[in-house]
């Protein structure tokens, strides 16, 4: 029976890494299976056209905002559905994103897919940048794309609103993690008017999910996701957020990938820190 155990607990822990593994795409693996995704380039459109992956289309990560230069919240569902039937995409396909290789656009846009119903997106594990570097294709030509049929579809569990989050403060089956920087989390700069953090909030900083010490920078392994990530109990739901609901869509990748029940607000601190009428924790007027 203990050996039973055993390799039962093997076998969960086996099935659960290739399972997480399964939500980011190699370089050398997407290169060699350009046919069997549509990849989207999150990048401007300048950058697009002067070079991307064969194939890629054009979503530009500020699509996904509503209102970017107030906050972070989505693009509302009637504008992103024409958005996403102009680049001929179902929610049944298997998509690949990728950015210049910081990662926060890209998995910012594989957030917002999920919200909008999409069920198999990955992120590259790398950026144009990295693609460029290994001397793989590269082309300028823009596809053909026949428009879809999509139909808004919204994911609830994915999203986290102003509200959801008061609820996240109050109840103890939630956490709520702040992706920002320490300086941020701990009151010293603020994109909003008011300095600190949302109550309970514990700072798990984005780029803490990112290799550090390459010259080319890729996401961390799982194992290494999983140090960072140690004391987050499985059993409780996690709400995200930073500043825009940019950066902290990086934690919600890496949470996605350890099997978490994860959610990103969407408008962030730009939100909260400006409403007047939300409590906010700041350390540095202790």
């Amino acid at each position: 029976m203990h050996k039973l155990f055993i390799f039962s607990a093997l076998f969960f822990l086996t099935i659960s890494s290739l399972y997480a593994s399964s939500l980011r795409v190699q370089t050398q693996e997407l290169n060699k299976n350009l046919n069997m995704y549509k990849i989207i380039d999150v990048r401007d459109v300048q950058s697009y056209k002067e070079g991307h992956i064969p194939g890629a289309i054009s979503l530009p990560v500020i699509l996904t905002y509503e209102r970017a230069k107030v906050d972070g919240k989505l693009t509302n569902p009637f504008a992103m559905q024409q958005v996403i039937q102009n680049l001929g995409l179902s929610e049944k396909d298997s998509i690949v994103v990728y950015d210049d290789g910081a990662f926060f656009n890209a998995a910012r846009v594989f957030w917002a897919l999920e919200v909008y119903g999409f069920k198999n997106v990955k992120l590259l594990n790398a950026g144009y940048t990295q693609w460029e570097s290994k001397d793989l294709a590269t082309s300028t030509q823009t596809p053909t794309i026949v428009k879809s049929d999509y139909i808004t579809i919204i994911d609830n569990q994915r999203l986290a609103t102003k509200f959801a989050t008061q609820i996240a403060t109050r109840n103890p089956n939630q956490i709520i993690i702040d992706a920002r920087p320490a300086k941020a989390y701990e009151g010293k700069v603020s994109s909003a008017s008011r300095f600190g953090h949302i109550p309970k909030a514990k700072n798990i900083p984005a780029s803490h999910n990112i290799k550090e010490g390459e010259e080319l920078s890729s996401l961390k392994d799982i194992d290494e996701l999983r140090e960072v990530y140690k004391d987050i109990p499985k059993n409780k739901k996690i709400v995200l957020y930073c500043a825009i609901g940019k950066i902290s869509a990086t934690n919600y990748f890496a949470l996605r990938e350890l099997g978490y029940n994860v959610s990103n607000y969407d408008a962030s601190w730009k939100e909260w820190g400006n409403d007047l009428k939300l409590p906010v924790i700041n350390p540095s007027n202790r």
